[in-house]
């Protein structure tokens, strides 16, 4: 595909804006390197955070976390991308800070480890003691993009335990095999190939058939109330399309929504792309929903 001509002005702008930051030279498996990088341009499409907006760093089950806004009933706990290795609580504040105000809920972002450092199962393991005590005392959304949508569709379908109210996933990667469909046609999307989806799962671990790391393993008949926003130039994208059929397959609620026109990590693009803007709303609205449908 000549993504050149078929995306829109914004995006390709973003994309440029983006791999600005990544000089030639860097290389695939220097990680110290690749996390500056990733930093310095998480950095740079920081939109800020409302000054009134509290905000506090603390653990939970020893945990590191960030919690924006005072507590609520329903609790909104986030987990980032950057393919399990990348990012942390800075690079999705401003993300987490939105989230909040749009909602009127309380999000608790997770800094789960990272690999290469702490292989599969440390940030499940991670990202399930938060759930689980936060779960104790609040009503539950999941949310997260890309390794971080991945991880919370890892526990959605481990979970025992009070019901979650529902996950919102953000062009997450669900486990089935890398070929096919958008795998080809996608191969080489823009800030996402194929190739690297499949570096990052080699650096991470986990086996297919662990639901811990694989979400299309888990249990999917008790899915809570699960919507998924892939982007639709990014191979992920039918990885959505197949947990959607194989849950529905089983009677759990999954519906899909395509960006039409974005590209992996558009969420950076919220500020400076009307397509990713109209879909960070969509998304807003989808997560508000599931905090006050209880």
């Amino acid at each position: 595909m000549d993504y050149s001509t078929y995306l829109d002005q914004g995006i390709l702008d973003f994309i440029d804006e983006t791999l600005a930051f990544y000089p030639a030279e860097l290389k695939a498996d220097d990680w110290a390197a690749q996390r500056a990088v990733y930093d310095r341009m998480a950095a740079h499409f920081h939109a800020g955070r409302p000054a009134d907006l509290a905000v506090a760093d603390g653990t939970i089950d020893g945990v590191p976390v960030r919690f924006y806004g005072g507590e609520t009933d329903t609790v909104i706990v986030y987990a980032h991308g950057g393919g399990f290795v990348l990012g942390g609580l800075e690079s999705h504040d401003d993300v987490c800070a939105e989230i909040a105000v749009a909602t009127g809920v309380q999000v608790v972002s997770v800094d789960y480890r990272l690999a290469p450092e702490h292989r599969h199962p440390a940030a499940y393991d991670d990202a399930m003691a938060v759930v689980r005590v936060a779960a104790e005392a609040h009503r539950l959304v999941l949310c997260g993009d890309s390794a971080g949508a991945s991880l919370c569709a890892c526990v959605a379908g481990t979970w025992v335990g009070p019901a979650l109210a529902g996950q919102v996933l953000i062009y997450p990667s669900l486990g089935f095999a890398p070929e096919g469909g958008s795998f080809e046609t996608h191969a080489h999307a823009p800030l996402l190939s194929r190739d690297e989806l499949r570096g990052y799962g080699d650096v991470r671990g986990g086996t297919p058939d662990d639901p811990g790391a694989t979400p299309r393993a888990g249990d999917l008949a008790h899915l809570p109330p699960t919507f998924i926003y892939p982007a639709e130039c990014d191979p992920l994208h039918d990885d959505a399309l197949r947990y959607q059929a194989a849950a529905q397959a089983v009677g759990a609620a999954v519906e899909v929504e395509t960006g039409r026109g974005l590209v992996h990590g558009w969420l950076r693009a919220r500020h400076k792309s009307q397509k990713a803007q109209d879909a960070f709303r969509q998304i807003m609205q989808r997560l508000e929903w599931l905090c006050q449908e209880g």
